[in-house]
Parts: structure tokens; C-alpha cells; sequence
């Protein structure tokens, strides 16, 4: 860590940087709106990972008039934790994959993977469905 950083509990902000990015490279007309949060961690593959501090994450939001929430989908399961009246007032999206996310934020769709396989005359590119 460098001198005078401030120390963190962990990994928070994958989703929402990669989500920017995207938006910024892309070109995309439509910015994310200013009412949704996200968060979550990314990995190399695309699958969004849980985070802590998910109840004081969504207070936070909450105060700050925020209406949709991104979350991890394992995350879910921390929403018990956050006050029944704050639940009412926000819309959760539990995600598994940055797809999923993009699609929510940007309304945005990837083109599914090309998977190469070796055949006897050469690679074969073939869609993922």
C-alpha cells in the first residue's frame, strides 16, 4: 500500500469501471442513469463475484436517492440484513455474469464467444450459444 492510502476491506469496484469503460469505448449514446448503483468484482472470464459491506453499501445508495441496485447474485442473501423499508424503495438486479450487467446498464448486448476447435483439415470457429 502506499504511504498515506486508505485502506479497503477488499475488491468493489470491477463492475462499475468495467461497465464505464465499455460505455466509453463503445461510444454509447446512453450513459448509465444516475439512479443506479452497482457493484461487484470481475473476474478474467466475465463471472461477477460478491463483495462485503453490502448492507452499509446499500444505505449508502439509499441516502443518496439511488432507485436500482446491481448486485452480485451471491450478494442476494445479504439483503436480509438491509431495513424492510429501505428494501421497498429499491429495485435489486442480482447478476452472475458482466453480460448481465451490461445489458442492465447500458442495455447493451455482447456477441456470445467464438470457441475454435481443431479438426482434421484445420481450426473450426464456431458461435457459442
Amino acid at each position: 500500500m502506499q504511504s498515506g492510502a486508505t485502506p479497503k476491506k477488499g475488491p468493489l469496484a470491477g463492475v462499475a469501471l468495467f461497465t464505464a469503460l465499455t460505455s466509453l469505448i463503445t461510444g454509447k449514446a446512453k450513459a448509465v442513469d444516475p439512479k443506479i448503483a452497482m457493484t461487484g468484482e470481475i473476474t478474467l472470464s466475465g463471472a461477477v463475484m460478491p463483495v462485503g459491506d453490502m448492507k452499509e453499501k446499500i444505505l449508502a445508495a439509499h441516502r443518496a436517492g439511488i432507485k436500482k441496485v446491481i448486485l452480485p447474485k451471491e450478494n442476494e442473501r445479504d439483503l436480509e440484513d438491509v431495513p424492510e423499508d429501505v428494501r421497498n424503495e429499491l429495485k435489486f438486479v442480482p447478476v452472475e455474469t458482466i453480460e448481465e450487467v451490461l445489458k442492465e446498464a447500458l442495455d447493451m448486448d455482447l456477441p456470445k464467444p467464438v470457441v475454435l476447435s481443431f479438426e482434421e483439415n484445420g481450426f473450426s470457429a464456431t458461435q457459442n450459444v
